[in-house]
């Protein structure tokens, strides 16, 4: 995988700040960023406002219990 260069200005505290992450994690100032930049731009979180989670139920009540056994022909209308 080839990888890109990013290159940015940062303050003295900002620096400073960086470089005590990186020193009490163990780890180099570069992997402190990038661990930065992921955390940003990869949330692992929901909005609960979402629109997606106002819309349930998506179903209202099972019409079929023997889905598992027969979901061809209720899918395309014949028993596999």
């Amino acid at each position: 995988m080839q990888r890109k260069v990013v290159q940015t200005r940062l303050s003295d505290t900002e620096y400073t700040l960086l470089a005590a992450y990186a020193e009490s994690h163990r780890m180099t100032i570069k992997d402190a960023a990038r661990l930065a930049i992921r955390k940003l731009t990869l949330r692992d979180e929901m909005n609960p406002d979402d629109s997606m989670f106002r819309i349930f139920p998506l179903v209202r009540k099972a019409r079929h219990t023997d889905g598992s056994d027969r979901h061809d022909y209720y899918l395309y209308g014949w028993d596999k």
